[in-house]
């Protein structure tokens, strides 16, 4: 590797340390010229599908489009960036788990829906109204059942969707 201050070709490795996820290696190297001192990042290649829009352009994944998706769906939600950053390495591991060279764009949104359901009940509802294109309260209100119809065991851990009691009264 060149040197960044000489572009000599000769350095060492002087220590590795691997990140505390295991994805990436730091080194830490020294110019056997100029005696300087860089780091170095190592990060695995994986290339992730390209995702085709529904108009049928093609796109390269783009990671950033995917957290502004969380950030926005989250926004005033009780929910930390750890988790949002979890969030999003899921979604961008199971693109790549799933082998394609391409993927619809309607196929991640299912990916981001799933990820949402699993950290806040509204900000999935949020989501979902844009991604499935809500175009009334029925739709929202048909939406909500069926996330409280299969998601029964959540009902503890987050706050509801709905007053039970308002709910009841409407109907």
């Amino acid at each position: 590797m060149h040197c960044p201050f000489c572009q000599h070709t000769d350095t060492r490795v002087i220590d590795s340390r691997v990140s505390e996820d295991g994805s990436t290696i730091r080194r830490r190297r020294e110019c056997e010229h100029c005696g300087e001192r860089f780091n170095t990042f190592e990060v695995a290649e994986l290339k992730l599908p390209a995702i085709v829009k529904s108009d049928g352009r093609r796109e390269a994944f783009d990671e950033r489009k995917l957290r502004v998706s969380f950030d926005r769906a989250l926004q005033k939600r009780p929910v930390s960036a750890e988790q949002i950053d979890g969030a999003v390495r899921a979604v961008v591991h199971a693109l790549r788990l799933t082998g394609e060279r391409e993927l619809p764009s309607l196929r991640v949104g299912e990916f981001v829906m799933a990820e949402l359901k699993k950290l806040d009940q509204v900000a999935y509802v949020r989501f979902a109204s844009v991604y499935r294109k809500f175009e009334d309260v029925q739709a929202f209100r048909e939406e909500i059942e069926r996330l409280e119809r299969d998601l029964p065991g959540l009902e503890g851990l987050q706050l509801p969707l709905l007053d039970a009691a308002a709910d009841k009264a409407k109907r």
